[in-house]
Parts: C-alpha cells; structure tokens; sequence
C-alpha cells in the first residue's frame, strides 16, 4: 500500500507536467511521459532499499549512475539555452522552454551525444534499478528505456521537420545516448 501511495504522489507532478503532450501520439512527449511513469514505478518498489548495504558493489555502481545522471542532463539543458536560441515562433505547446529552439546545438555535450537528457534518464532508471535489482524492478527499467528510446526516435523526427538536411547531417555524426557505441 506504502508503494502505491508514493506512485501516486510521483505520478501527479509527472501528469501535470505532461498533461498537454498526452493526447499527441506522434510528439516525444507523450512517449516521455510513459518513461517517466515507469521510471515513478520503478522509484516507488525501490526507494525503501535507498541506504541499505551502501558499500556493496550494485549500490557503488548504483550511486556511480545516479551522479552521473547529472551532467548530461544539466550540460543539454545549459546549451540549449545558450546556443539553440528558445523562441515561440516552434508554436507547439507541449515543449517546454529551453526544447523550443530555433538553431540546431552541435557544440557542447551535443557534439556526441543527440539526446544527453535521456541519457541522464537512462542513467537514473538502472541507478536506481539496482538498489534493488529484482524483477518488477528490471521489468520497470527495462519498459523505461524503451519508451526513452520511442522518446528519441519521435523526438528526431521532430527535429528534421524542423531543422531538416542539416538534423539529419548531424545525426550522422553523432550517437543517440552513449559517445562513440549508440
């Protein structure tokens, strides 16, 4: 019971803040909002096993993942808002600010990676998948990291109708989620 309250605490920010990208099948918003569900799942089933055995090797990698989750999330939204030039003129009200770019970032952390914020998010789902790795749990990280990567794949689409010849350049220089392997 004690786990279903804490999904639903989680649950209501995480639909209020998607709340305008739910009905929109083909926008990477609705997909995230499914990862992010699942990611409440996960959270909600493993949070009791936070600070339990922190010195065994799954919580040294856990917290290993969970504090690198940090920088690819902080380093694509610092450069969005400093090089991708956020205006309104995109007109989709299911962005949030700094998504709404209007010139394409290939510097920073994006010159390797198209998406380090689901990166981060990946980092944090088998982070957090490993306080207690067991099989509601990895059936959670596992359903995550598929809606995460729908989440890209719609999220590309988006930016070539919006950025075109030279989105699809860029992705060909660059990975999905991990430097130099995918």
């Amino acid at each position: 019971m004690e786990n279903f309250v804490v999904f639903i605490l989680l649950s209501l920010p995480i639909l209020a803040i998607s709340r305008r990208s739910l009905f929109k099948i083909r926008s990477h918003g609705f997909y995230r909002f499914f990862a992010w569900e699942s990611m409440a799942f996960l959270l909600s089933i493993n949070y009791p096993y936070w600070l339990c055995n922190p010195f065994e090797i799954l919580q040294i990698i856990s917290w290993t993942l969970l504090f690198g989750a940090i920088y690819p999330a902080v380093a694509g939204i610092i450069m969005l808002k400093k090089r991708g030039k956020p205006q309104k003129s995109r007109q989709d009200d299911s962005y949030y600010k700094f998504e709404e770019t209007t010139e394409l970032v290939e510097s920073g952390i994006y010159k390797y990676i198209r998406h380090p914020m689901y990166c981060s998010l990946l980092l944090l789902t088998w982070g957090i998948f490993l306080k207690n790795p067991v099989i509601d749990a990895f059936l959670a990280s596992l359903s995550a990291s598929v809606f995460l990567y729908l989440t890209a794949i719609f999220d590309e689409k988006e930016c070539i109708a919006c950025f075109g010849e030279k989105y699809r350049d860029y992705m060909k220089r660059t990975k999905r989620f991990i430097p130099y392997l995918f």
